[in-house]
């Protein structure tokens, strides 16, 4: 039975072909992805043992204003000076190094700022005796020794083309400075790997910058030969204060490595959403594959029945060419995975980002997975026609080869599915209901509702597709007819066929549903919010100096400058989250809607709630807070406004003036500009020039405030159209098998049709039109259930995004079905073009 099931395998080639790239991808995909995260993680950890290959014990501190902590207490903003001597006379220690890390970006010389803004980092130059930093590694020049003097990466320097004594503008958190170049570097420094620059600062230049004289962010603590750095280790810790920790290098090697192994997750999860959409939808190719193969040797089949062949055997026989063509496929799609790691590695090197060298690693988990997926995937989808097969009877071998499934076969058949779509729909619905506890209710009933319909969809073939056929019969004439007649006359072909197409249709037109909607909610709500022309903030999320809220109030036009600068309150044990605004220009430049009281009493001290926020408190306009300060200084401050709740502000209101009294360093993460005049060309330059042409701060008029905030929604879509793309390509695969099987079915009738009249142009378009009407019916499904799970879905955080409101993008579902129509065409033109080309005389004595 294994010779035989290997000879069908040989005798089946173009159709088993299909078969095995449907798998293929999947496997690819799946195995690419482990060996592309295996590669990388081994080479960034090898890179990180190497760059903490001397270091005994590392110790980094934070400071707690920087943590996002409520009201956390003042502390020192590093490790002090002192400190450091008291760990460099400690036994066992070689020497200790210290280092100051903060944002500085360069510009080139067109004034844009070179790398990725949140990698883009300075630090200090800390030379030991020989007048050499052992971490940077210069290929041009040497460290800066004094104010005004810099260090550049090589690859910043390359791409900025500086060399050494050229003068360099660069931006830290205050205005922008021209330094002089001194020196270039090579590191291992994973910032500059992932992208970003690297400057280095004179020490003295850099703790000024960053932290205060005398403290420093870092420490690098070296051991003498012999000595135990878990022992230094147990004796550093005790020196350093509250906010600082220590660890040892091994330890730190091993944290870095993990924390660059997470941020590659996002990119391997998405591979694998591939990978997982890919098997999904080859799932129903493979079925129908092999249950049109069976259907085709049904006598055969039969007659190895007749001569003595039990069910079992059949049913093995059966399995057995699953499991060659799954090994097949799994073969080949590993090694494809392998070129698809090498690829993503090569791709990641085009972007910017340096990948440290390694070998390729090829783990027994990438291998299984692989080997495991392919065959598997390929068992499961073979099964049922595998049963199938054997209870075909030993008197069917007496019988026509082209037997085709009656409506009655279907009853159990469309009964579960039924059942299964009502359940689904059901709990879809009632999570909606349900509103933000309700997700997990959707995604079961999600996958219920799915299921159910792709039981049903040969069902529902012959109804929807029955609504077109007279259009098909009045525009195409008999080919028409024909094509509609076609794809309804084996039920289970047809919906096995769509059902490709219905999921990757129902994933993309939810996603796109929910997209566009939350994308015009943001956008609504931008337009509602925000009456300032310029949003002004900093490259990579990070804060802005007070010069710069100095230069922008005294720009050339401006009318109205307020910050968005965060503090915190304490009232009665519990944290508020306050924005510190400009008294009289906020409102000039955020809507705000007042419910009760004035905000012009910010102006003389007092504080602004939010409607909602004051409801749960019982605070009303009037009552007096008694308050705790992030300084832990106390006072007391009044309600004199209340405000209907703005996504753009915190619950509570205060004056910028109140804030920074009681604030060492005070945090402004965006500043909000109104204009004479409005925006303009000539306004925006004027904001630019009045912050020195700083390439690290941006100025963002409405529309890129809008583009900013759905950027995210974006970036989502286009990956679901990547998936989209995928279930396309084996979609095509899927119509061609179908028409293929269909032709070779119906030799004998399309002899008939040539020999009656019907000329091969007209044989070609009825293939055609079968597949566009397939390939349309199962895009229909898939639009409808699509935006069925978007309208639930929405339900359940349309509180939480103000004036969310269901769009149904109605242009790109027409480009969706218009895809479909195409993906039908190309799928038809081979079987098409054989169907055309049969020799009338021998179709007709085909049996």
């Amino acid at each position: 039975m294994f010779r035989t099931a290997l000879r069908t395998v040989l005798a089946h080639k173009a159709r088993l072909l299909m078969t095995v790239l449907a798998v293929m991808l999947g496997v690819a995909f799946v195995s690419g992805t482990l060996v592309f995260t295996d590669t990388l993680g081994n080479a960034f950890q090898n890179q990180s043992a190497k760059s903490y290959k001397d270091v005994a014990v590392g110790v980094t501190s934070y400071d707690h204003r920087d943590s996002g902590e409520a009201g956390a207490e003042k502390s020192p903003p590093g490790v002090s000076q002192e400190t450091i001597g008291k760990i460099e006379g400690l036994d066992g220690v070689a020497s200790v190094t210290g280092r100051v890390n903060g944002f500085a970006g360069v510009a080139d010389p067109a004034g844009k700022l070179i790398g990725n803004g949140w990698v883009n980092t300075g630090s200090n130059f800390a030379p030991g005796k020989d007048g050499k930093d052992a971490s940077y590694a210069f290929t041009q020049g040497s460290g800066p020794a004094k104010d005004g003097e810099i260090a550049l990466d090589k690859a910043t320097a390359t791409k900025g083309k500086y060399t050494v004594g050229e003068p360099v503008r660069v931006a830290t958190n205050g205005p922008v400075k021209e330094y002089t170049l001194t020196g270039v570097f090579t590191t291992d420094d994973g910032q500059v790997n992932a992208g970003g620059s690297l400057v280095l600062f004179d020490t003295a230049v850099a703790q000024k910058l960053y932290l205060e004289p005398g403290f420093y962010s870092d420490l690098t603590i070296t051991a003498a030969a012999g000595a135990s750095e878990s022992r230094i280790l147990d004796q550093v810790k005790p020196l350093l204060p509250e906010n600082a920790e220590a660890q040892t290098g091994e330890r730190l090697a091993s944290d870095q490595a993990a924390q660059i192994k997470k941020s590659l997750e996002s990119l391997n999860q998405m591979l694998l959403a591939f990978a997982a959409i890919a098997l999904f939808v080859g799932v129903f190719l493979i079925s129908n594959t092999f249950t049109m193969l069976v259907a085709q040797r049904t006598r055969e089949l039969a007659l190895l029945r007749a001569v003595g062949a039990s069910r079992r055997q059949v049913k093995r026989s059966v399995l057995a060419e699953a499991v060659v063509v799954g090994a097949i496929a799994s073969t080949i799609g590993f090694v494809l995975g392998i070129g698809l790691a090498v690829a993503l590695r090569s791709l990641m090197g085009l972007t910017g980002a340096k990948v440290p060298a390694g070998a390729l690693v090829i783990s027994p988990t990438a291998v299984g997975a692989a080997f495991g997926v392919g065959v598997l995937i390929t068992l499961l989808a073979a099964w049922l026609p595998a049963r199938r097969a054997a209870k075909i009877p030993p008197v069917a071998a007496m019988n026509s080869v082209h037997g085709v499934a009656t409506t009655k076969s279907l009853v159990v058949r469309n009964s579960i599915g039924g059942a299964l779509a009502l359940l689904g729909s059901a709990g879809i619905v009632a999570g909606a209901a349900a509103g933000s506890d309700g997700r997990m209710l959707i995604g079961a009933g999600a996958f219920l509702a799915m299921v159910g319909i792709i039981v049903l969809i040969p069902l529902l073939s012959r109804p929807v597709i029955a609504l077109v056929r007279p259009l098909l019969h009045r525009v195409f004439g008999v080919s028409g007819k024909l094509a509609g007649l076609n794809a309804v006359r084996n039920p289970r072909r047809t919906g096995a066929t769509a059902s490709a197409l219905a999921i990757g249709l129902t994933l993309v037109t939810g996603l796109t549903v929910l997209g566009v909607t939350i994308g015009q909610a943001i956008d609504k709500s931008t337009t509602d919010n925000i009456k300032a022309d310029y949003m002004v903030r900093m490259e990579g999320a990070g804060d802005l100096d007070q010069s710069a809220l100095t230069a922008l109030e005294k720009a050339p036009g401006v009318s109205a400058v307020s910050p968005q600068q965060s503090a915190t309150l304490e009232v009665k044990g519990d944290f508020h989250y306050a924005s510190a605004v400009t008294p009289g220009d906020i409102e000039k430049v955020i809507n705000i809607a007042s419910v009760s009281g004035s905000l012009d009493t910010l102006a003389q001290g007092g504080i602004a709630v939010a409607e909602d926020t004051a409801k749960s408190n019982g605070w009303k306009v009037g009552d007096t807070l008694s308050v705790t300060y992030s300084d832990k200084k106390k006072g007391e401050l009044k309600v004199g406004a209340t405000y209907k709740p703005n996504e753009f502000l915190s619950p509570v209101l205060i004056s910028t003036e109140l804030a920074t009294a009681h604030e060492a360093r005070p945090y402004i993460p965006e500043v909000w500009v109104k204009m004479d005049g409005g925006a303009s060309d000539a306004h925006e330059q004027a904001l630019v020039d009045s912050l020195g042409k700083n390439p690290a701060i941006t100025v963002m008029d409405q529309q890129d405030i809008r583009n900013e905030f759905g950027g995210m929604i974006n970036t989502m879509l286009n990956i679901m159209y990547g998936l989209l793309a995928m279930a396309l390509i084996i979609a095509i695969l899927g119509v061609v098998n179908t028409l293929a099987m269909s032709v070779f079915e119906r030799q004998q009738e399309i002899g008939m049709l040539r020999a009656i009249g019907l000329d091969r142009a007209k044989v070609k378009r009825m293939i055609r039109l079968e597949a566009v009407v397939i390939s349309l019916f199962g895009a229909v499904i898939g639009v409808g259930l699509g935006s069925f799970l978007a309208w639930a879905i929405g339900q359940t955080f349309k509180d939480e995004i103000p004036g969310y409101a269901l769009v149904i993008p109605w242009d790109r579902i027409g480009l969706f079905l218009v895809l479909a129509g195409v993906v039908g065409v190309l799928a038809a033109l081979w079987p098409a073009r054989s169907a055309a080309k049969l020799n009338m005389l021998t179709a007709i004595k085909t049996e």
